[in-house]
């Protein structure tokens, strides 16, 4: 494994140069942002993102709503808003490093089992069980391991106790390049001959999923409130989904459509003949769109005026952004 992985290695700018020693602050900042998140969308924004906060020490000088606008996009908020949490208690308790250990990892702030195993094996050569979703999938049709303990079991008897860090990224790179979800390239894995998914031509099947809940559907509706060339964004809540962004201003979501409930201030509102749709994890969303205009002596309780031209620049969360764009028709 390790020998493919000398040679088919990916050249991903979080990962150290052959002989190099990884810095543990861009790999912490790829895991998490890989988190539920494609390798192609991470690239330009990993570059982005250290390029304005390059160590740990200005991520814990960052001011909240910048990171959170940064972040805007690549979804599961709580990921930002704990990358600056933890980078805190690193400037804080840690000297402004990461410790090596996955016990004193896995206390930081979003930090779970996973991202202290890969951070633990792959900046500090840590013997580490690391387990994402390629080496799932590599690791339950090599050994035919049904259910997450038994693949983490198999794993566990596999990870060498040298180079665990190079041995978790090469059965990254081989769930992401060869052993696919869908046909597998299994003439072209190092590890075909040891593979009993593919000695019984079973290989597909695995891993094992349980079947999945519908997701319940949601109803809500976002408004739309021009100024003369600026439109009302306000800030969601610190707490619960999409906390601290900057967001247009919406209703309740709720299981029946809500109209015009939660309208930010009194007007003329008119009700487009549009619906914006979103997925997120625990379910379905769909919005109505609301859009009325507004004169200098509309009192607000809260928000801000931002330019309408200059809507892209604001970070709003996708689904908000979607918005953006079917109100204005692009």
């Amino acid at each position: 494994m390790l020998t493919w992985y000398d040679v088919h290695r990916r050249d991903l700018p979080w990962r150290a140069a052959p002989g190099e020693r990884a810095d543990p602050y861009r790999v912490w900042l790829s895991e998490v942002m890989l988190q539920q998140t494609t390798v192609a969308t991470v690239g330009p924004r990993f570059a982005a993102w250290v390029a304005r906060w390059p160590d740990i020490a200005s991520l814990a000088a960052a001011d909240e709503a910048d990171v959170m606008a940064a972040w805007a996009g690549l979804g599961y908020y709580a990921r930002a808003r704990n990358l600056v949490k933890a980078a805190r208690v690193l400037a804080r308790e840690h000297d402004g490093r990461l410790p090596d250990r996955e016990s004193a990892l896995r206390a930081l702030p979003g930090l779970g089992d996973y991202t202290a195993a890969a951070i633990a094996a792959i900046a500090f050569g840590r013997r580490a069980v690391v387990i994402d979703a390629n080496v799932e999938r590599v690791v339950a049709r090599l050994f035919m391991a049904a259910g997450k303990p038994a693949v983490r079991a198999a794993a566990e008897s596999i990870t060498p106790d040298e180079r665990a860090g190079d041995f978790a990224q090469a059965m990254m790179d081989l769930g992401s390049a060869i052993c696919a979800p869908r046909n597998p390239r299994c003439m072209l894995c190092p590890l075909a001959i040891a593979c009993d998914g593919l000695k019984n031509g079973v290989q597909e099947n695995y891993p094992v999923k349980a079947a999945k809940k519908p997701r319940p559907q949601r109803y809500g509706t976002i408004f739309w409130l021009e100024r003369g060339d600026e439109v009302l964004l306000v800030r969601r809540p610190g707490r619960g989904l999409l906390g601290g962004m900057r967001a247009l201003p919406t209703g309740p979501w709720d299981e029946v459509r809500p109209g015009l409930e939660g309208a930010p201030v009194s007007a003329e509102w008119r009700l487009r003949n549009v619906t914006v749709s979103h997925v997120f994890t625990h379910f379905m969303l769909e919005l109505s769109l609301a859009e009325a205009r507004s004169d200098a002596h509309t009192s607000l309780e809260s928000g801000e005026w931002w330019p309408i031209a200059q809507i892209d620049s604001a970070g709003l969360p996708s689904v908000f952004a979607k918005a953006a764009r079917a109100i204005r028709g692009e």
